[in-house]
């Protein structure tokens, strides 16, 4: 059974100064989430049929035709993501917290008549939507009795002579973690577990405790045009600039406070990543009204294509019982890639109660298996990688609803998404989904509107801190608490 190492499992080349991109890349910037207003937000984004919100444009941009007149909205929000893991029958906790603008955007029409045949209206808006975040905190503490980071380091190094071991296990080599086994010829590694081969059965029990930062976010500038015929029919097109702003990094420490390993105190492994990037795409989508209290909508995304370039740096340091201690920082790099996300089909029905309310579905079909890595500024060949990436992902049918009922001028909203796993079956974390759950308030008035939201998205994931026979996935899960306030202007 192949194991999915999701969130900030990052992986070396050890045979070039290249690093490798790792398919969980691929998964974090091919994920959506339709981040926007508190209404959009309270409804659990089943915005496929609608229209009036500017979140939309993210999503399906015809719903932009309903618009009749000038319209300001700006979206803060508060983020709080609690993470629980449990690893080895020890539980820890952390949050991550921050505050940050969701959503801002205007719509100004170019033509608004009221007949019913020919066009109706033309309207063009610009809309900034936040449409995943990243921002995580967490610690995995426990005992190891099994394996240790160390021996994944001396697997990778096996084979390659002494000196020209690079990246993570060139760094556990110098700092003593791993040594060369005698009569190999500097070939093959042991490690300060075994007593560097001296003892055939390495001694463990040593603790554990990884601390996982990630900060950052996925926006897109959504550029659209929609238009309205007889206000039956609504086309519209955007075009979607996305933005990549992410920092990732772990610390990985195994310690023996028990003094049970003979000669080792610690080591503390440290793997950064900054990334940064801007990506292309267009949006086409249709609603339709075969009847007043019925609105059927469809949309479709092309792949956005996204040029990356990344800051990696790694270091550690050791500390044995004799007091010896060793650092090795190794020489950061730079490097770019393109990476292409998958494709996206949308459809939804939405239905009006008069001046009650409305109900909404939508249904969103995403294959991760189409993501891609390709060259940029390098000559990486990303075969393996996006192999990996058709063997582990898989289909996604993610699903939304949502309500509102009006009373005069005050709505109440409500929703519910749940985005289906992207691992194949078989796959250790092939029950990966998100579950959201969401409710809102709004005031609506001739020319201003007011509307707050609160959102729960949910999900476990098995987090595996090393690739080893003997290891055991941590439990975390993630609640991430999601409070947005929306300001609405109409002129």
């Amino acid at each position: 059974m192949k194991r999915a190492l999701i969130i900030l499992v990052t992986i070396i080349s050890t045979m070039t100064l290249s690093r490798a991109q790792t398919i969980d890349e691929a998964l974090w910037y091919s994920q959506l989430f339709y981040g926007g207003s508190a209404r959009f937000q309270a409804m659990g984004g089943a915005f496929t049929a609608l229209g009036g919100d500017l979140s939309v444009l993210s999503q399906n941009p015809a719903g932009l035709g309903v618009y009749r007149s000038m319209e300001l909205s700006l979206s803060p929000q508060m983020y709080y993501n609690k993470a629980f893991t449990k690893y080895n029958n020890t539980e820890s906790s952390e949050y991550a917290y921050k505050f940050n603008l969701n959503q801002a955007g205007f719509v100004y029409p170019l033509v608004s008549k009221d007949n019913t045949d020919g066009l109706s209206g033309l309207n063009f808006a610009y809309s900034f939507n936040r449409t995943n975040n990243f921002d995580v905190n967490a610690v995995i503490r426990g005992v190891n009795n099994n394996s240790s980071m160390a021996d994944y380091w001396a697997n990778i190094a096996s084979g390659i002579y002494y000196i020209d071991i690079d990246g993570a296990p060139g760094a556990a080599f110098e700092a003593w973690v791993i040594d060369t086994i005698d009569g190999s010829g500097g070939y093959e590694y042991a490690t300060i577990f075994s007593e560097y081969g001296e003892n055939t059965n390495s001694t463990y029990g040593q603790t554990v405790r990884r601390l996982i930062t990630r900060e950052g976010y996925i926006g897109e500038h959504a550029f659209s045009i929609s238009a309205n015929f007889g206000h039956k029919l609504y086309v519209g097109a955007t075009l979607g600039i996305n933005k990549i702003d992410s920092y990732s990094t772990y610390e990985h420490t195994e310690s023996d406070p028990e003094n049970i390993i003979f000669d080792f105190y610690n080591f503390t492994y440290r793997d950064v990543v900054e990334a940064s990037g801007t990506g292309f795409a267009f949006k086409l989508g249709v609603i339709f009204k075969p009847v007043e209290m019925l609105r059927l909508g469809f949309a479709f995304h092309t792949p956005t294509v996204y040029r990356l370039d990344e800051y990696y740096y790694d270091d550690i340091r050791s500390e044995f019982d004799n007091s010896d201690y060793y650092t090795w920082e190794n020489e950061p790099f730079r490097f770019a890639y393109t990476l292409t996300t998958p494709l996206r089909a949308m459809a939804g029905a939405a239905v009006q109660l008069g001046k009650s309310g409305m109900l909404s579905a939508d249904y969103e079909f995403v294959d991760y298996r189409m993501a891609r890595f390709s060259r940029a500024s390098d000559d990486y060949n990303y075969y393996a990688e996006n192999q990996d990436i058709k063997d582990i992902y898989d289909i996604a049918h993610n699903i939304r609803l949502g309500a509102e009922l009006r009373m005069n001028a005050l709505y109440l909203r409500g929703g519910y998404a749940i985005y289906g796993s992207p691992f194949v079956k078989g796959e250790d974390n092939e029950d990966n989904f998100h579950s959201v759950y969401s409710a809102g308030i709004g005031l609506r008035q001739r020319n201003f509107s007011f509307d707050v939201s609160y959102a729960l998205r949910s999900d476990q994931q098995m987090y595996f801190m090393y690739n080893h026979p003997q290891i055991n996935p941590a439990e975390i899960t993630f609640n991430r608490h999601l409070v947005t306030a929306t300001l609405g202007f109409r002129f």
